[in-house]
């Protein structure tokens, strides 16, 4: 089975943890870990979040006195999938002897005339104090336009038929635009929702199942409320009509509704630690292409 597997931000910083190398490369650990045991079965594509990291780099790029002009975000969206791509697959490799493993740098087209650029929605900064010691820094908001295609699709294709286990996508890919007459690539000031990349990626890869994982073990209809209900067996319908946090379960289940939707597969939403029983049907939120009657 072809699975891709959609890691949460904070797969390699968790909430309170310092931003530091050594943390980082201890929690990719983690994460191959629950990844291994799919791998050995499954072809694997894995994608990540990348919002602590570009965010620490923003920062930081914003502070600098030596620079006139910030880094900006595509140079930095970059900068993390190398940073990240390379802990995960050092972790892989040392996980799985012999086994062909690649980050490859991906790009995300994005529209142009997408409504997003008039509404800057996603932070990018981070916040300190919790856990690192410092005093809270300033986020700002950018555009974030829906995907609509993957530069790199077609090497991703060729590497995958080959064996290699792929990481790419990282932070929803570095999002361009495209000259309709040239071909061009322009790189644009906005961040991909990485979780809406994953789902277009598995669609294109054909792959049979996406996994978004996560920090909680199932999608909760009412998430925080008193009556908050587990959603363990769903349709693409009925998970959007549940009661979600826009701003953060609420991406990953429009992912999943929508892979299901396009492509007839599988789509689970659980926790990381949970990877191979999610995908063996013991623990997450599945979502199937035939429960949205009754």
């Amino acid at each position: 089975m072809r699975i891709v597997v959609s890691l949460g931000g904070n797969a390699l910083l968790r909430r309170g943890d310092r931003p530091e190398a050594a943390v980082q490369r201890e929690n990719a650990d983690r994460v191959v870990t629950a990844l291994a045991a799919l791998a050995h079965d499954h072809e694997l594509v894995v994608t990540h979040g990348n919002g602590p990291q570009i965010g620490l780099l923003a920062m930081e790029s914003a502070a600098d006195p030596t620079l006139s002009i910030p880094y900006p975000l595509d140079v930095l969206g970059a900068e993390t999938q190398g940073m990240i791509g390379a802990l995960l697959a050092r972790a892989l490799h040392n996980a799985l002897p012999g086994r062909r493993v690649a980050t490859l740098l991906t790009h995300t087209v994005v529209r142009a005339d997408d409504p997003a650029f008039a509404r800057p929605t996603e932070d990018v900064g981070r916040i300190g104090g919790e856990g690192v010691g410092e005093a809270p820094d300033r986020r700002r908001a950018v555009p974030s336009p829906s995907p609509q295609g993957i530069v790199e699709i077609a090497t991703l294709h060729e590497l995958l038929d080959g064996g290699t286990l792929l990481i790419c996508a990282g932070g929803g890919g570095i999002p361009v635009t495209v000259d309709h007459d040239t071909g061009a690539l322009t790189a644009v000031e906005a961040i991909v929702d990485k979780d809406l990349t994953a789902a277009l990626l598995a669609e294109e890869l054909k792959a049979d199942f996406l996994l978004v994982l996560t920090d909680v073990p199932c999608v909760y209809d009412g998430f925080g409320t008193t009556d908050q209900k587990p959603v363990l067996d769903t349709g693409p319908a009925r998970l959007r009509a549940a009661r979600l946090p826009e701003a953060s379960m609420g991406p990953k289940a429009e992912a999943a509704a929508r892979f299901v939707e396009r492509t007839g597969g599988l789509a689970a939403i659980g926790a990381l630690d949970a990877a191979y029983e999610i995908v063996h049907g013991r623990s997450g939120t599945l979502v199937r292409p035939d429960l949205d009657c009754g």
